[in-house]
């Protein structure tokens, strides 16, 4: 299970929403200034970002807490996002090469399968938003020390 932990930002029925900062390994990498991962967090305004997670603890705006996701849904993520668009803009293409079609309509199947991926992808989100095998569940509320 992998964790983070976040600060919460807002309280809805059932989940809240959770500041959190991003992770990074440039931190520990010697190459860090030469690369492009470096100097895109060095451009980035802020290091923080939200996230839903469900959770049926009861919670205030401003608590700690951690949550977790399991290491297969992120690897399933991260194939969703990644490969599915880059598999289905491949896909478009060769089935227009496979059909011979003019160099055009390559590139238009080749982007109509990326945009559909897109679009599968955005309503594939909006269904599953509450399903708690598929997106981050709060783990536990931590105390706050000031």
């Amino acid at each position: 299970m992998l964790e983070q932990q976040g600060r919460v930002v807002a309280v809805e029925h059932g989940a809240v929403l959770v500041q959190v900062e991003r992770q990074s390994a440039c931190g520990s990498c010697q190459a860090r200034a030469a690369c492009g991962q470096g100097l895109a967090q060095m451009t980035r305004s802020s290091s923080c970002h939200q996230v839903r997670a469900l959770t049926d603890l009861s919670l205030q705006v401003g608590d700690t807490v951690v949550l977790g996701m399991s290491e297969e849904l992120m690897l399933r993520s991260a194939f969703m996002v990644y490969l599915l668009p880059l598999l289905a803009l491949l896909g478009g293409a060769g089935v227009a090469s496979w059909v011979e079609l003019s160099e055009l309509l390559v590139i238009l199947f080749a982007l109509t399968g990326f945009v559909g991926a897109l679009v599968f992808l955005r309503n594939f989100n909006r269904r599953n938003l509450d399903n708690a095998n598929l997106v981050p569940i709060v783990l536990r509320a931590e105390l706050n020390t000031v």
